[in-house]
């Protein structure tokens, strides 16, 4: 015979002991109690706390969004921003569900947006049935924000291992390790996977991954995002259509 939900682990408790129920009231107010702290603490945090964001007219803005792209990333290392080539990107399996995480810029050249995986990653498996993406970069110290997206194309094995080649030894190592968004047996499982690829990325700098594979975003839409203490934001989007950029303001 199956318990009542509300006996299920904890047979021997009695529903009309106040006791009982002082242990569960006690709970809820520890939770809400954690709630509120929470709910406080984000009220609290604040934004763009720099003594002056910079300024953006709009109107100054190049035709093409690379130059610009280029210039604010160039601003934000500058000015102390932490991994500025850190951007999130975001794609879709087959039925539509998205997904998200951080990595690296590789570069940012006239095909595109650069980036790098294995093809048998969640990011990988996601741009073969569906090779679209966008990305999202955000500058705090800046108070500034570009928006990325449009068609992902797969760059050729030989490119795609000299893009490998050309990073650190860690990132070597951390390819040959592979297996990408697989599940993990265990933290000694990789620490042995690991210390053998390091091991190999010393001795061999060239050793081939055959998965590593390099994406290229090619832009429909680039949008810069400018910060202002007093909420007047400005938004500049860049849209590609007709063989050409076309610029537009947006409402914050």
């Amino acid at each position: 015979m199956t318990d009542h939900p509300a006996h299920q682990g904890s047979p021997d408790a009695d529903p009309a002991d106040p006791a009982h129920h002082s242990d569960d009231a006690d709970a809820d107010a520890g939770t809400d109690t954690d709630a509120q702290a929470f709910r406080e603490l984000l009220r609290g945090l604040r934004v763009w706390d720099v003594a002056a964001l910079p300024s953006f007219d709009p109107a100054t803005a190049p035709a093409e969004p690379l130059p610009l792209f280029r210039q604010w990333l160039r601003e934000a290392a500058e000015a102390g921003v932490p991994e500025p080539h850190t951007m999130t990107l975001a794609t879709a399996d087959a039925a539509g569900n998205p997904s998200l995480r951080p990595l690296m810029l590789h570069d940012a050249d006239e095909r595109g947006w650069h980036f790098a995986s294995h093809r048998g990653s969640r990011k990988g498996r996601e741009l073969a049935v569906r090779p679209r993406a966008a990305l999202g970069f955000y500058w705090p110290a800046v108070g500034r924000q570009v928006r990325v997206h449009g068609p992902v194309t797969v760059a050729g094995p030989e490119e795609s291992a000299a893009d490998l080649h050309r990073r650190s030894t860690g990132a070597l190592a951390a390819a040959l390790v592979g297996r990408q968004s697989e599940v993990l047996g265990s933290v000694g499982e990789l620490a042995r996977a690991s210390d053998a690829a390091w091991e190999r990325a010393r001795r061999e700098p060239e050793a081939p991954v055959p998965s590593w594979t390099l994406y290229v975003l090619h832009p429909e839409e680039v949008e810069f995002f400018q910060g202002d203490a007093q909420r007047r934001h400005v938004r500049l989007n860049y849209r590609y259509e007709g063989g050409r950029w076309a610029q537009e303001l947006l409402w914050p």
